[in-house]
């Protein structure tokens, strides 16, 4: 979506992306990888392996384009298939932004250390 504001022109906001990928996610994903994309969706105990958590320390350490390279071909000898026929690369970068927005960091509940 481009908005076109006087003379200049305003590209696309990243929440439309979000959104626009959140929407791609209930609709392809969230079946195998779940809400909170754990793994845990409805489908995933009926898998083999099992889907995988996307939220992992794991997961969240590999670079966008090695993930979308999962999105569009998918993983062999698993249930995950391969997004690039059925998705034109807009949506799977946008599936990617979402996926990355479902990462949440926290810290550790232990004390901080005193200070000397």
């Amino acid at each position: 979506m481009v908005l076109l504001i006087g003379t200049g022109i305003l590209l696309a906001q990243p929440s439309d992306g979000l959104q626009r990928g959140q929407s791609l996610y209930r609709e392809h994903c969230m079946d195998c990888h779940g809400t909170a994309g754990k793994g845990d969706g409805p489908k995933a105990p009926f898998l083999s392996p099992r889907p995988g958590n996307l939220v992992s320390a794991a997961t969240s350490a590999k670079t966008d384009k090695e993930l979308l390279r999962t999105i569009a071909q998918g993983k062999p000898r698993t249930a995950m298939p391969g997004w690039k026929e059925a998705l034109p690369e807009e949506d799977q970068q946008a599936v990617l932004q979402y996926i990355r927005s479902l990462i949440q960091f926290s810290r550790s509940p232990t004390a901080t250390p005193p200070t000397p």
